[in-house]
């Protein structure tokens, strides 16, 4: 909480700063991701799952032509169906465990347009993305192993979009953690009857509509 709190006070803070000369618009933001999530080790094998994502955004346009901020605080629901194989006997157990990861994040992204018309703009954008877990910080793989969500986590946006009638806009971008975003612990590997970590990362490409009122 302490550092979900420590963000609103940047957000609040970089929106003051820039009051006097910038334009602020305030909106809503919800869209889709596709988790791309990948284990240091074969024993995985996942396939990729839909989630999506909510919440309240707003737009800063700076007084520097084309330039501005976006800064959002969305709930975000990733998933992902995952294959453990006994790296023993080489046997799948498990083919349709689905896991999932529930998170406050704040994303904050710089972004540049160029003007089609007064009707119309296009964006490039990127910037960092804060992530702060709320959903069950630990999951059940199989009898033998689970997955640990970590309680905070940081990535980095980059993406392309539009802006249409001054109110909607519509976004692609690529969400890219920096660093594990969870641990797989599986127990009694084989003859050794060890434990054995496992490092995830979740990557996912994401489309998004706003309204900005």
């Amino acid at each position: 909480m302490k550092r979900i709190f420590t963000m609103l006070l940047f957000a609040v803070a970089l929106t003051t700063a820039t009051t006097a000369e910038a334009q602020i618009k305030f909106g809503l933001k919800g869209g889709v991701n596709v988790t791309s999530m990948s284990f240091n080790n074969s024993v995985f094998d996942t396939s990729n799952r839909t989630g999506f994502f909510v919440g309240p955004t707003v737009k800063i346009q700076l007084p520097l032509v084309g330039l501005g901020i976006d800064a959002s605080a969305l709930y975000d629901q990733r998933e992902a169906k995952v294959r453990v194989a006994d790296s023993f006997t080489g046997n799948t157990y498990t083919t349709d465990q689905t896991l999932r990861s529930k998170a406050i994040n704040i994303p904050i992204n710089l972004r540049y347009g160029w003007g089609l018309s007064s009707l119309a703009n296009i964006f490039l954008f990127a910037g960092p993305q804060f992530g702060f877990n709320v959903g069950d910080k630990e999951q059940k793989i199989t009898d033998s192993s689970t997955w640990n969500v970590k309680n905070s986590n940081f990535s980095v946006n980059v993406g392309a979009g539009v802006t249409l009638l001054s109110h909607l806009q519509l976004t692609a971008n690529y969400n890219i953690a920096c660093g594990k975003t969870a641990d797989a612990t599986l127990k009694n590997v084989g003859e050794t009857l060890t434990d054995k970590e496992v490092r995830t990362r979740a990557n996912a490409w994401q489309i998004a509509l706003a309204y900005y009122f």
